[in-house]
Formats: C-alpha cells, structure tokens, sequence
C-alpha cells in the first residue's frame, strides 16, 4: 500500500508495475495527490522527502541493483571528509557492474552522482542483495550504514576498500597528495580485512600506491598485514613523471610529499 511507503522511499513505474500498480492506477494516484513525480517515472508518496540516501537505498532494496557508495563518498560519510581537500565533495561515487537508472541522475537534488562501474576490484566483490548478511558484506569489504532516519541500510564501502577504490582512480600527482593526507589518518585499519581486500583489488597501481603510502607514514598495522596472495605485478610504475621511486613497491611519488601535509 502507497501509505506504507517509507518517507525517503522512491519507486519507480518498473517497480509499481512490478508489484500490482498498473498504469492507469499510477496515473490515478498522482491525480489524487498520493504519489509525488519527482523525475520521468519515479515517485514520492505525499509528505515525502527526496534525499540523495533514499534514492541510493532504493536502488539497493527495492530495484534490487548491487550498486554501493565508494571511494570518495563512502571516506566523506565515515568522517574523513576534513582530509578531502580537492574535488567535489557533493559528489556520491557509486560503484557495481550495471549503470543506475537514468532517472538517478534527473532527481532535483543538490548532490550529484557518478557511476565508477566495477572500479578495481574482481566480480566475486561486485554483487549483494537486500538480503545479504552484514556478515557477508563485511567478507567484501562492504557495511551498512544505520541511517538517522527511517529506512533500511546504506551499503557503502568499509573505509580499506574505500581507500583502494581511490587509490585506483588517482591519475595525476594533485590526487596523490589527497589519498597521502588520508593516508596520515588511516591509523586503525584491520590488517586481515585489509588482506583480503588486497587480495581481491585488480590495480597493481591502488595496491603499489595504498602499500607505499601506508609504509611512507609508518602505520602500526602495515607489517601485520599478510600479503600472501596479493599479486604487486612486476616491474616499476611511474605514477609521478619525474618523481621519486619507492624501493619497496616500484612506484614513483611525488618528492615534495611532506610539503602538502597539513
């Protein structure tokens, strides 16, 4: 029933359709007030309110889309959003192996989307439900963020996968020197989740950049982190034209690191 539908809560026409509304009925409803268009075949209940959580919930509950909030996004809504210092902090950074609706990029919200497909990791880490355990989840790098408000869990990176996710995107030293700030803060990371999401993560760049910056700050966790499994690829990478090669995993960084630290 309409009245049941959560307050953030969209559904789309494929959806209605899905569960017993035929058109003729929708069409009614939004004559009559009871459901809201907020985008080309997408609707609120009335008394609704359209957030960027519940539209990114809904994908991931009723449309059944595995698509998680990562990199970026997913560090900015653990609280590291003081070490991201360049780029669009309105930006929610999706990841999963189909592009969302196109209706998600038409909703009048102040937060944009970008959709980063299957980003650096293999498909066994690509895939969850509604019905996925937390166990599960955490088992690929993924949790559910309680939110505030009524409705279920956001699933969105943990922070060692989200740290990775960005590590595979940085392609120019400005973007080096926010992941190395972040890095600085990474000071509590679980080396046995940290493990398996090495083991899973494809870029031999996100996983050279992530080891070497994480060795360059001298965490803790670092030498209890069991690399076994974890392929480096072989050879050097030049990240940084001009830069400074790290002995330990062939990768150049930028010289004046230390420089940009806050």
């Amino acid at each position: 029933m309409i009245s049941e539908f959560g307050d953030t809560q969209l559904v789309s026409t494929r959806w209605l359709r899905a569960h017993g509304y035929a058109s003729n009925l929708v069409v009614r409803y939004v004559a009559s007030g009871w459901l809201v268009p907020v985008a080309r075949g997408v609707y609120l209940r009335t008394g609704g309110r359209l957030t960027w959580e519940g539209a990114v919930r809904s994908l991931q509950a009723d449309e059944g889309r595995p698509l998680h909030v990562g990199g970026r996004f997913a560090l900015s809504l653990q609280g590291h959003e003081h070490y991201l210092r360049l780029g669009d902090p309105g930006t929610v950074t999706l990841y999963g192996p189909s592009r969302p609706p196109a209706w998600l990029e038409k909703l009048p919200l102040e937060e944009r989307f970008a959709f980063l497909g299957t980003g650096s990791f293999d498909s066994a880490f690509l895939h969850f439900s509604a019905d996925t355990s937390d166990v599960a989840l955490a088992a690929q790098g993924l949790l559910r963020r309680r939110p505030a408000d009524e409705g279920g869990g956001l699933v969105c990176s943990t922070v060692e996968r989200a740290m990775l996710e960005l590590c595979d995107g940085v392609s120019e030293p400005t973007l080096v020197y926010e992941v190395d700030a972040l890095m600085q803060s990474m000071t509590t990371l679980s080396p046995q989740r940290l493990a398996q999401q090495l083991r899973h993560c494809r870029s031999i760049k996100a996983k050279r950049l992530f080891l070497a910056l994480a060795q360059r700050h001298q965490h803790a966790w670092l030498p209890h982190v069991p690399l076994d499994g974890v392929d480096l690829g072989s050879g050097k990478r030049a990240l940084v034209p001009g830069g400074r090669l790290d002995p330990t995993y062939q990768i150049t960084l930028p010289t004046d690191l230390d420089e940009h630290l806050a």
